[in-house]
């Protein structure tokens, strides 16, 4: 499964989590390390900003940090996902380097990332808005043989991913790429 059939499947399921936060939610904690899900969904926005850019080949903008009420949040969001993945499906896009942040890597690479990325992501989300998550076994299998290749120990900070969780026995795939990037279920 190429990054642009992951990218087809991830954007609805991230769409369907964004839609489903409810401005009560916004400071519920997540399964990622010190953040809230409005702290997730501002580093989603940022993240989606800035690689956009980084794929259609312009400067880095400077994203506002700060995520302000549910309404706002959430369309800024949805906003700035749908800019990230135009970018991806531009033609040329994935057979660029890009400069990410761990370096120049190629397009098709990069976008793997952002797949990881946002398919982590919207498992803390879902998790913390007691939401249900269910992508595709052939979605997670994917993302999960990227991660396992492409996850250095250096990556491994506590930031940027933690050391891989423990889980009991009949977790679901998703479930144990959650763990794998350090995520406690």
């Amino acid at each position: 499964m190429g990054p642009l059939e992951q990218i087809d499947e991830l954007e609805p399921l991230l769409g369907t989590i964004a839609a489903g936060i409810t401005p009560d939610e916004l400071d519920a904690p997540t399964p990622c390390a010190d953040f809230a899900v409005r702290d997730v969904l501002g580093h989603m926005i940022g993240g989606a900003t800035q690689f956009a850019a980084a794929f259609r080949g312009e400067p880095q903008p400077d994203v506002p940090s700060d995520v302000a009420d549910g309404a706002d949040v959430v369309a800024r969001a949805g906003n700035a996902l749908g800019g990230l993945m135009a970018a991806l499906r531009a033609p040329g896009a994935l057979d660029q380097m890009v400069e990410s942040p761990f370096g120049q890597l190629p397009g098709d690479a990069f976008a793997r990332f952002v797949v990881l990325d946002g398919l982590v992501h919207g498992w803390d989300l879902a998790r913390a808005t007691h939401q249900a998550y269910e992508p595709s076994d052939e979605l997670v299998a994917a993302v999960d043989g990227f991660a396992r290749q492409a996850i250095t120990p250096e990556m491994r900070d506590g930031d940027t991913f933690a050391a891989p969780v423990e889980l009991p026995a009949g977790a679901t795939p998703i479930d144990r790429l959650a763990a794998f990037t350090g995520r406690s279920t």
